[in-house]
């Protein structure tokens, strides 16, 4: 029996684009999160508990889109097409807050406030123009053919500017847990004070989402509110709940670890419901992943190269995140 290579391929894209989420999610959410401490001792902790890792958590965003490209051509050029200026802006956004990243130890204290808003806007353009990108991609695409036929401002609609706050608020959430796993004393206080509020606003934000998609798109309705797939996808809203619980009981006890791991699986979980929705097609509304693929042949001359260099990148990620384990003190500088 042959291996379905557009579904392995697919598989490996979210994989990917998963491993993204997760690891430069919580970075860019630091970045995020900074205009709610002004202390400055407290805003370097918060850098340096990253500071080892962070440019490495990008390299999942270059493999799911050159995975993306050699894969499923076709996806990547309407994609790119329909989506030029918030993929642009968000790359600008990420350039921005890299340098300011490196630049704002180095900077002298006239210059430290610039960089520190240049952190700030970086992380959040980068991260709303993520979100926006997202929720274009659900609302669909016009092709003609192979081409992009739609506006060149198509992206610009409510949904997807809602879906960028909304991923806004993922981040933040999720950097939040990251430095009560990664901080003590004053700092955590802080970040458990504010992530009880962030978990409100984005459990609000899933609420409106999971109302709007299916009202907006007949076949994502379909897809959660027909039988039997409303029994067989219940648990996805269940774990949701019982996720979001897990997190206020975690922070009430003053759990290090368990916020962090449960913000991360809400977020898987969110992340497999958008899946849900669109699966199979890779443009929706109605180009498949088989329709959108590149030659069989194409796709399993990338696949050697990808089972060679997926085992690197993942040995590399836990031995850094292994070796810069702990909690983060005042007193250490910047890696």
């Amino acid at each position: 029996m042959s291996i379905d290579l557009s579904i392995t391929w697919f598989a490996i894209i979210v994989f990917a684009t998963l491993m993204y989420i997760v690891m430069d999610g919580f970075d860019l959410g630091i970045g995020i999160l900074f205009p709610f401490n002004k202390d400055a001792t407290e805003r370097d902790m918060m850098v340096n508990t990253v500071a080892p890792v962070w440019d490495g958590n990008e390299t999942w965003l270059v493999l799911g889109g050159a995975s993306l490209f050699g894969a499923f051509p076709l996806a990547y050029a309407v994609i790119i097409d329909a989506l030029a200026i918030p993929l642009t802006v968000m790359l600008i956004g990420l350039i921005f807050r890299g340098v300011a990243f490196e630049f704002r130890f180095k900077a002298t204290p006239a210059h430290r406030p610039f960089w520190d808003k240049s952190f700030i806007v970086g992380s959040i353009v980068a991260t709303f123009c993520q979100g926006v990108t997202v929720g274009a991609v659900i609302n669909g695409f016009q092709v003609t053919g192979r081409a992009y036929s739609g506006p060149a401002f198509g992206w610009l609609a409510p949904f997807p500017l809602f879906c960028g706050i909304g991923l806004v608020i993922a981040y933040a959430l999720l950097g939040c847990t990251w430095l009560i796993m990664k901080t003590e004393h004053g700092l955590q206080g802080k970040m458990s004070a504010l992530a009880a509020r962030l978990l409100i606003a984005l459990l609000a934000v899933v609420a409106i989402i999971s109302i709007w998609t299916p009202l907006a798109h007949p076949a994502i309705a379909q897809r959660w509110f027909s039988l039997p797939n409303l029994f067989y996808l219940l648990p996805v809203p269940l774990l949701v709940l019982a996720s979001a619980l897990g997190i206020i009981h975690a922070i009430k006890r003053r759990a290090h670890y368990s916020p962090f791991l449960l913000t991360l699986l809400l977020i898987f979980l969110g992340f497999a419901g958008l899946g849900i929705s669109i699966w199979p097609t890779i443009i929706p509304p109605e180009i498949s992943i088989w329709q959108a693929a590149a030659p069989r042949q194409s796709q399993a001359f990338m696949l050697v190269g990808a089972l060679l260099i997926i085992p690197v990148i993942l040995i590399y990620t836990f031995w850094s995140y292994y070796v810069f384990r702990g909690k983060v003190t005042p007193d250490q500088g910047y890696h």
